[in-house]
């Protein structure tokens, strides 16, 4: 009788997923990189932008904590599917707007509320999906991994689209896109993903929609350390918010619309986010993984807001993305394995769900708020006789774009110091030591049968 090859697990599972995400990332940055063009083009509006990332984050964070309830109830790799689908779906509507000649602006509103709610999965469904795939020793590498997998694709996805936009258009990088998203679900199909064995955790957390939904908020809020980790993971994205609205506008202002040079600067980034990358995914970060924490997000303040925003043009842009982006992975990585060594596998979809929406909260408003903010009060203020321009005209000049380069100046020195806050409070400092892992918690006891 023929032998019948093993389902692919572990690391190599895992390994054979992202091969199929690398493809549908890459397609996915394409696509991006050149809807943000086209929009910016027909609106001249870093408020039109902002609008389509808080169309995306409204529904994907209200969703988020029903979607941790469902990756903890039902099988993982579902889950992880219906991101891909929902991408897709949004994808191909987009595709036959355009190819109709019907796409208009506010058509993304309504497309990009349709992705969230299939990409509310994907993050806790994936990370979930990791604790049960690899040894807790490997975390940081598979973090690592995902983090380049993640990364990697925008090395060349800016470049890619715009030396595609002349000969295939916009209608040739959607059809790229959806075979992209076929291409990733296959490769999720062929993989095995172990569910999460039961803990006394999981069991009390058990309940109805409501109660499960509700689960992850009340472990989070009935940990002091925990609790403070959020905190400040939220009051740093709040302030992160300002600069991701205007980074975009603010080089195509400076630079009169130029694809290639915004391209660049992004190919720069994700350089340097592969380099972070491919060190976490074979180093696995420094033991004392909120040392690590602290030091990457602070040091990428540093560089991707403050050098970045001091800048006038593409050399200084470069050098600050290729300096920042290199410290992304470390901070991402070693929150994230410090979170799957600390909280038990069959809650971790709800906890982690949890967790993104009181962290990702500000982005609810963010982008619009940046962009509005940009428009209507720091560009004005900040050309030529405007009232900010006087006093911080030497910083950062006086032209289109000034005032959004200000804002990310001013971003990244509170962003700095709201990273460091970990340092002065000792439940954060000490959460290593705190809270035990999950491993060294006791196993519930089997359900009758």
């Amino acid at each position: 009788m023929k032998k019948i090859a093993a389902t692919p697990s572990g690391m190599t599972a895992l390994t054979i997923v992202m091969i199929g995400q690398v493809v549908s990332i890459l397609a996915s940055g394409m696509t991006g990189f050149a809807l943000s063009i086209w929009v910016f083009q027909k609106t001249n509006s870093a408020t039109a932008l902002g609008g389509m990332a808080t169309a995306f984050t409204i529904p994907y964070l209200l969703l988020t904590p029903i979607a941790g309830v469902l990756v903890d109830r039902y099988n993982r790799k579902l889950m992880m599917m219906v991101s891909d689908l929902a991408a897709g779906l949004g994808t191909i509507t987009i595709l036959i707007l355009f190819a109709t000649g019907k796409l208009q602006v506010w058509h993304f509103y309504i497309i990009n509320a349709v992705i969230a709610m299939g990409g509310a999965f994907q993050w806790p469904a994936y990370s979930a999906a990791i604790t049960t795939m690899v040894p807790k020793e490997q975390y940081g590498r598979a973090n690592g991994l995902v983090s380049l997998v993640q990364t990697g694709p925008g090395v060349v996805s800016p470049l890619l689209a715009g030396a595609l936009l002349p000969t295939i258009g916009l209608q040739g990088i959607l059809l790229i896109d959806v075979a992209a998203m076929l291409v990733a679900i296959s490769t999720l199909m062929l993989v095995h993903i172990p569910n999460p064995q039961r803990t006394v955790d999981g069991q009390q957390g058990k309940g109805n929609l409501i109660k499960e939904a509700t689960f992850g908020f009340r472990y989070i809020f009935q940990r002091r350390s925990l609790l403070g980790f959020v905190a400040i993971l939220f009051v740093a994205n709040f302030f992160m918010g300002f600069p991701n609205s205007v980074r975009v506008p603010m080089i195509l202002s400076r630079t009169g619309n130029d694809s290639m040079v915004l391209g660049s600067v992004q190919t720069a980034g994700s350089i340097s986010l592969v380099i972070g990358s491919l060190l976490i995914s074979t180093w696995g970060g420094f033991k004392r993984r909120m040392f690590g924490f602290t030091l990457g997000w602070a040091a990428f303040c540093i560089f991707g807001f403050i050098l970045f925003g001091l800048g006038r043009g593409l050399n200084v842009w470069l050098l600050a993305n290729l300096l920042g982006g290199v410290f992304i992975p470390l901070g991402s990585s070693s929150s994230q394995s410090l979170l799957q060594a600390k909280v038990a596998p069959d809650v971790q979809g709800r906890v982690f769900a949890a967790r993104r929406l009181l962290t990702w909260a500000p982005d609810m408003f963010m982008p619009l708020a940046g962009g509005a903010l940009a428009d209507y009060v720091m560009e004005p203020a900040m050309q030529s006789g405007g009232w900010f321009s006087s006093t911080f005209g030497w910083m950062v000049g006086t032209g289109p774009g000034s005032g959004m380069s200000l804002m990310m100046v001013f971003s990244g020195v509170l962003c700095v110091f709201t990273v460091l806050m970990c340092y002065w409070m000792p439940a954060v400092r000490n959460m290593e030591d705190i809270l035990p892992d999950h491993d060294q918690l006791l196993k519930a006891e089997p359900e009758p049968a």
